[in-house]
């Protein structure tokens, strides 16, 4: 397994000019190293508050990032074979129309396990962004820097599995089960909203990030805008509009519509313009 060698052995096996390893392992191997960063957090003696609640939590969401951890490794191999089994279904011969035939259903047969692949990544990356959640709101606050640093690790491996999924998706003539898929992706997106809010809501990455970004001059304005301002309120609903702008999904224009009808000119001007578009 890749996974059982060396951190540079797996860096020359990614750049090297085979083309697996590829995108889909580095998806997996992205998320596999989020999970083990909040794994890590959550399982530190320190909590939040200390009671047992947030232990029990921790331990909860612990276990399950780990499990998932594991099978996101195991993801790494598979989607590298995965590749190989459409590579070998295109070179199977067409020199009668049998041949032909049993080409062509071997090559649907191969992208359906290809893509099936990375969206057991993009599953797995979904549920233990979910448990990142919990890690954010219980852990202990000074490894907040380690919990977005897992859960960005998680948002790559997701967005590298979409892309694998999307990219296969596009060969496979049987329409039902494209919009099969479809509607998986659609259906787990929505659960992504409310991780990505627990994590980025929570006071420590709050200012954290606050500070990073005015240490760094890459913050809304000068100066900063104060967490909790309109200012600040305003800057993030802009951020927040723009996201769920590119988003082409009915969950997505609804949450417009509803951003439009907020009495903040600073929500509802920058929704307004979006749906506009």
């Amino acid at each position: 397994m890749l996974a059982d060698q060396s951190v540079r052995a797996v860096l020359d096996a990614f750049a090297s000019s085979d083309p697996t390893p590829g995108g889909g392992s580095a998806a997996a191997l992205a998320g596999a190293l989020g999970a083990s960063l909040l794994a890590m957090v959550a399982g530190m003696p320190k909590t939040k508050t200390g009671t047992p609640e947030d232990r029990a939590a921790l331990d909860a969401a612990r276990a399950r990032l780990l499990s998932l951890r594991d099978e996101l490794v195991q993801l790494i191999d598979r989607d590298a074979d995965a590749y190989d089994l459409v590579v070998a279904a295109y070179r199977r011969p067409k020199a009668t129309e049998a041949d032909k035939a049993a080409r062509a259903s071997a090559i649907q047969e191969a992208l359906r396990v290809a893509t099936a692949v990375p969206l057991e990544t993009y599953k797995a990356c979904t549920e233990a962004m979910e448990a990142a959640g919990t890690v954010a709101a219980r852990a202990n606050p000074s490894a907040v820097s380690d919990v977005v640093v897992g859960f960005s690790s998680l948002g790559l491996g997701l967005q590298g599995a979409a892309l694998n999924v999307e990219i296969n998706l596009g060969s496979i003539t049987d329409a039902a089960w494209v919009e099969s898929i479809a509607q998986e992706l659609r259906g787990r997106a929505k659960n992504l909203h409310e991780a990505a809010r627990q994590v980025y809501s929570t006071e420590p990455v709050l200012d954290l990030m606050k500070k990073a970004a005015q240490r760094a001059g890459t913050g809304h304005g000068t100066p900063p805008y104060e967490a909790g301002t309109p200012e600040f309120r305003n800057a993030a609903a802009r951020a927040a509009v723009g996201a769920l702008a590119r988003l082409d999904v009915a969950e997505a224009h609804q949450a417009l519509e509803r951003l439009a009808a907020s009495d903040d000119p600073g929500v509802s001007q920058p929704a307004r313009d979006a749906l506009n578009r």
